[in-house]
């Protein structure tokens, strides 16, 4: 446990229940999906007795002993939990929505259990939305979580699209952050990433989850819901280094009037990145990548995150120690941030 004037709270850590990993398993032995990206990341840790995939399994699991004994051999003192990606929206619309709900039981329940080491996000189904929004209120305003984790897109759709916008009404309502974490990209999109082993963590997780932010800039959603807020992790997934570009650009296609699915917005791309976005570490323990985020960004808008079990580093703390960051500083991304984001 720390012993610095701020807890270590680190504000994307992945859990899965047995039950979704079996279900899991059982897509990848009936072959009953059409998404080589899920195939990709679960076939190897679903099945694999790789020692990194059989380790993960283990890990991602378990919400006690084990767990507890890593955060403290790392020096982290509260884990927010999200749902591993790809969630429950590789599941049809109503098992989905109902795997969302018996999800975030089980996961209100770890964190009575141990209410000063977790908090959660809560699992919603997308696809669903009228269901989304009503568990997203639930899960909030009867259990106790924080918001909600979308693992980026649902099956090759994207949030921009109108149709789901139930579920940032209600979280705007809620006054609660929206989680939009990676997924593998879809099966239009991925084919160029599978022969390098390209479509997780190493690139397409990024490249697949920066273009969702993105979508949701350009379609306006921060227009219709101006107090809406949204989390990425790993630093912004590459946005935040090319704020120049994107309004550069961004401006060009609509003077032109190029396309109508670029309208004019209220303000420029990277002032809804400023305004709307928080940004989480996640798998990006790098001094000059975290330096440079948080002086484009802001300091109250970069929070600490490991990435566990994913990216779980024993020497990761004592590197973020090291930022040169004065006190009040270190305590806003320790502590502050997530704490006043999510109403730690």
């Amino acid at each position: 446990m720390s012993q610095k004037p701020w807890r270590r709270i680190a504000t994307e850590e992945a859990w899965a229940t047995p039950e979704l990993v079996q279900r899991y398993r059982k897509i990848i032995e009936t072959k009953s999906l059409d998404d080589p990206g899920f195939f990709s990341l679960w076939g190897f840790f679903g099945t694999s007795d790789a020692p990194r995939a059989k380790d993960l399994r283990d890990r991602i699991q378990d919400m006690e002993a084990r767990r507890l004994a890593d955060m403290d051999a790392a020096g982290v003192d509260v884990q927010l939990l999200l749902l591993t990606a790809p969630g429950v929206q590789v599941f049809a619309p109503d098992e989905a929505a109902a795997l969302a709900v018996s999800t975030n039981d089980q996961l209100a329940e770890t964190i009575r259990k141990h209410p000063d080491r977790y908090a959660g996000l809560a699992a919603v189904a997308p696809h669903a939305p009228q269901k989304a929004a009503q568990e997203l209120e639930r899960a909030v305003t009867k259990l106790g979580l924080k918001g909600a984790v979308v693992n980026s897109h649902t099956m090759g759709t994207y949030l921009d699209d109108e149709q789901y916008w139930d579920v940032f009404a209600a979280a705007e309502a809620l006054d609660v952050p929206f989680y939009i974490h990676p997924n593998t990209p879809p099966k239009e999109m991925i084919q160029p990433f599978l022969p390098r082993c390209m479509d997780a963590a190493i690139y397409g997780f990024q490249a697949e989850t920066g273009l969702h932010a993105l979508r949701l800039i350009i379609s306006g959603v921060f227009d219709r819901f101006p107090k809406l807020k949204i989390v990425l992790g790993h630093l912004g997934e590459g946005l935040p280094f090319w704020l120049y570009r994107i309004d550069f650009m961004h401006a060009g296609i609509v003077r032109a009037n190029r396309h109508p699915g670029v309208k004019p917005l209220k303000k420029k791309p990277s002032d809804y990145l400023r305004e709307n976005f928080w940004y989480t570490t996640s798998g990006m323990a790098w001094e000059p990548a975290i330096s440079f985020v948080q002086q484009q960004m802001g300091m109250d808008r970069v929070m600490y995150a490991m990435d566990y079990p994913y990216q779980y580093e024993l020497g990761e703390v004592a590197a973020m120690d090291a930022l040169p960051l004065t006190p009040e500083h270190k305590k806003m991304f320790y502590e502050s941030n997530a704490v006043n984001l999510f109403k730690l």
